[in-house]
C-alpha cells in the first residue's frame, strides 16, 4: 500500500469497527438495565410479535380469572342466603310440629302462626334484597361469566342461574322427568292404484322420541316387525325402518312429516296393481309410545303465598300437618337449589384453575422470548468493553501513523 494523506484507511476501518462496537455495547447495556432482550422491533421483529401476542393472552386470562372469581362470589352469596333460608324453615318445622299437638290452646297456636308469618316474610326479604355488586342475586335470570385467552377460539361463556326466591317459590324443584305415553294405533288409509295406504303415528311434538314394537303387514301377508329402542328420534326411526331389508321387501317406506306435521311418523305401503284396496295395511301387534323429553330447567319451589286461611300460608291446628309437609318439601327444594349453586361454583372454580395455569405457562413462554439472558449479556458486556477500549486505541494509532509522512518532507 502506498503512502498518502488524502484518506486514512486504517483510521476509517478503526472508526467503523468502533461504531459497531459502541452500538453493540449500548444494546447490551440496554438489555441489562431493562431486563428485556427485545427493546425495539429492530432487536427481534419475530420475537417481539410472539411475545406481545403471548402478553395479550396472559392479560385476557388474568382478567378472566377475576371474572370467574366475581361469578363465584355471586354464587357464594346466594349459597349463604339459602343457608339462612334453611335455618328459618327448620324453625318453621318446629312450629308446625308443635302446632299439630292437641295440647296447645288457640292463643298458643296463634302465637306460633305469628312467628311462622315472620319467617315467611323474612324469606321473601332475603329473596328480594340479596344482591351482589348491585345486581339482584335471586332474579331468576342468567348471569354470564366470560372466560377468554384473547382469541375467538379460546373464548367461553358460563351461564349461571341461581333461580328465584320468594314466598311463592321457596327453593326450586327438579326438572320434569321424561314421561312416556302409549300411542294410539291409527287406522290406515285405503290403498289405491295411484297411492299406497298410509299409517300415521302422531307424537306429541317433533322433539319427542318414539319406542316400542311395530308390527305391520301388507294385504294380510306375513307381518314385518321392528323394535325401536327407548330414546329413538323420529329421524332415527325413519332411518332404522328403511334400512331393514324385510321392511323394504314388503314395499314399505317410512318417512317423517314436514312443517306442521313434523311430529308424525308415516308408514306408506305399496300401490295397488289391480283392484283398489288390495294392499291394505294391518297394525295388529303394534305397540308404540312417544316420550316427552326430560326437562332441562328447574321448576318453581313450594308456594306459601296463598291468602286463604285454610292454606299452608297460615299455621293453625287444622293446617299444621299440611304446613309441616310443605315446609319439609321446601327444605328439600332449597337443598336442591343449593346443590345447583354448588355445582356451578365447582365448575367456575375449575375454569379459574385452568385459566390461572394457562396464564402461568404463557407468562413463562413470554419470558423465555422477551427476557434478557444475563449470563450471555454479561459476557457480551465484557467483550464489547474490551473491544471499545482496543478500538479507541487502534483509532489513535491510525491517526498517528499519518504523521510519519512529515518525516519524508523534512
Amino acid at each position: 500500500m502506498s503512502l498518502g494523506l488524502l484518506n486514512n484507511i486504517a483510521s476509517i476501518y478503526a472508526q467503523n469497527n468502533l461504531n459497531q462496537t459502541q452500538n453493540s455495547l449500548q444494546n447490551t447495556l440496554q438489555q441489562l438495565s431493562s431486563g428485556s432482550r427485545i427493546n425495539s422491533g429492530a432487536d427481534d421483529a419475530a420475537g417481539l410479535a410472539v411475545a406481545d401476542g403471548l402478553h395479550a393472552n396472559v392479560a385476557a386470562l388474568n382478567q378472566s380469572t377475576q371474572n370467574v372469581n366475581a361469578g363465584i362470589g355471586l354464587l357464594q352469596t346466594a349459597d349463604g342466603a339459602l343457608s339462612q333460608v334453611t335455618n328459618l324453615l327448620n324453625r318453621a318445622v318446629t312450629l308446625a310440629t308443635e302446632s299439630a299437638n292437641g295440647t296447645l290452646n288457640a292463643n298458643q297456636v296463634s302465637s306460633a302462626n305469628q312467628e311462622f308469618q315472620n319467617i315467611l316474610t323474612e324469606v321473601g326479604n332475603i329473596g328480594s334484597t340479596t344482591n351482589y355488586n348491585g345486581n339482584s342475586v335471586f332474579s331468576g335470570t342468567a348471569k354470564t361469566v366470560f372466560v377468554s385467552d384473547g382469541t375467538s377460539s379460546g373464548a367461553n361463556s358460563f351461564s349461571e342461574t341461581v333461580g328465584a326466591l320468594s314466598v311463592s317459590s321457596i327453593g326450586v324443584s327438579a326438572p320434569a322427568a321424561a314421561t312416556p305415553a302409549a300411542l294410539t294405533n291409527p287406522t290406515p288409509t285405503t290403498s289405491t292404484t295411484s297411492a299406497g295406504a298410509t299409517a300415521t303415528f302422531a307424537l306429541g311434538a317433533s322433539t319427542y322420541t318414539v319406542s316400542g314394537n311395530l308390527s305391520i303387514s301388507v294385504a294380510g301377508g306375513t307381518a314385518v316387525t321392528a323394535t325401536l329402542a327407548s330414546g329413538t328420534t323420529l329421524a332415527a326411526a325413519v332411518t332404522q325402518l328403511n334400512a331393514q331389508s324385510s321392511f323394504s321387501s314388503a314395499g314399505l317406506v317410512a318417512s317423517q312429516g314436514t312443517g306442521s306435521n313434523a311430529n308424525k311418523l308415516i308408514i306408506t305401503g305399496p300401490q295397488d296393481t289391480g283392484t283398489a284396496g288390495t294392499n291394505t295395511l294391518t297394525l295388529t301387534g303394534t305397540a308404540l309410545s312417544d316420550t316427552t323429553p326430560a326437562g332441562t330447567t328447574a321448576g318453581v319451589g313450594v308456594d306459601f303465598s296463598s291468602t286463604a286461611t285454610t292454606n299452608v300460608s297460615h299455621l293453625t291446628a287444622a293446617t299444621a300437618q299440611t304446613v309441616l309437609t310443605s315446609v319439609t318439601s321446601a327444605i328439600a327444594d332449597v337443598a336442591y337449589q343449593r346443590g345447583i349453586v354448588g355445582a356451578s361454583i365447582n365448575q367456575l372454580q375449575a375454569a379459574s384453575n385452568v385459566a390461572s395455569s394457562e396464564s402461568v405457562n404463557l407468562t413463562a413462554a413470554e419470558s423465555n422470548v422477551r427476557s434478557t439472558n444475563y449470563g450471555q449479556a454479561a459476557s457480551d458486556l465484557a467483550k464489547y468493553q474490551v473491544l471499545s477500549q482496543t478500538g479507541i486505541s487502534a483509532l489513535a494509532q491510525a491517526n498517528s501513523v499519518q504523521q510519519e509522512v512529515l518525516k519524508l518532507v523534512q
